[in-house]
C-alpha cells in the first residue's frame, strides 16, 4: 500500500511561484517508516524504486532503468534508506510527537545525505558538470530543505495519530 501512495505522492504536485514544483513524496516514505516500521517500510519504498527501475512511470518524471543516471536518483535510493531509519528509531523511542519528530528529521537528514553525494558524483562523474557539494547543498534552498522539514512536521504528528488509533502495522 505504501509504495502506491509514495507513487501517488511523486504526482501530488504542489506549485510554486517563480520555482519549480512541489511534491508529497517524502511524506509518504516517512509514514511509512513510522507506521510499518523499519523494515516493511524500506521494503515498501524499496518496492516503489523498483517498481520505477523496470519502466513504470511512476517517478516524478517517468521511470525507466535510466533513471539511475539522473542526478535526482540519489535522493530515491535515499528514500528506501529514510523509510528504515525513521521506522528504527520510532521503534527504539517511545510514541510521542517529540519522539516521531525526531525520527522525520533522521530520515530528512539521510535522505538528503544520500541525495546529495549522489548528485554530486552524478553531475562530476558522469555528466561532466563540476559542482561542488556546497553549491549542491545550497541548491535544495528555498524550496525543498524547507518543505520537507514541514513534511516532517506534518508525517509526525499523521504518523502518532495513526498509531493511536490503532493502526500501526509494524
Amino acid at each position: 500500500m505504501f509504495a502506491a501512495l509514495v507513487a501517488i505522492g511523486a504526482f501530488i504536485q504542489i506549485p510554486v511561484p517563480y520555482m519549480d514544483y512541489f511534491t508529497l513524496q517524502f511524506f509518504f516514505v516517512l509514514l511509512a517508516g513510522l507506521i510499518l516500521g523499519a523494515d516493511k517500510g524500506a521494503i515498501s519504498v524499496g518496492c516503489y524504486v523498483l517498481l520505477g527501475l523496470v519502466g513504470v512511470p511512476i517517478f516524478a518524471a517517468g521511470g525507466g532503468i535510466g533513471y539511475i543516471f539522473r542526478p535526482s536518483f540519489g535522493y530515491l535510493v535515499g528514500f528506501i534508506v529514510s523509510a528504515y531509519v525513521t521506522g528504527k528509531v520510532c521503534e527504539k523511542l517511545k510514541a510521542s510527537y517529540k519522539n516521531y519528530l525526531l525520527a522525520c528529521l533522521a530520515g530528512f537528514v539521510v535522505t538528503y545525505a544520500i541525495g546529495i553525494v549522489y548528485k554530486f558524483i552524478i553531475l562530476n562523474f558522469y555528466a561532466h558538470t563540476p559542482a561542488t557539494l556546497g553549491v549542491i547543498f545550497l541548491s535544495c534552498f528555498p524550496l525543498d530543505m524547507p518543505g520537507d522539514f514541514v513534511l516532517c512536521l506534518l508525517a509526525a504528528g499523521v504518523g502518532l495519530r495513526m498509531r493511536k488509533s490503532g493502526f500501526y502495522l509494524s
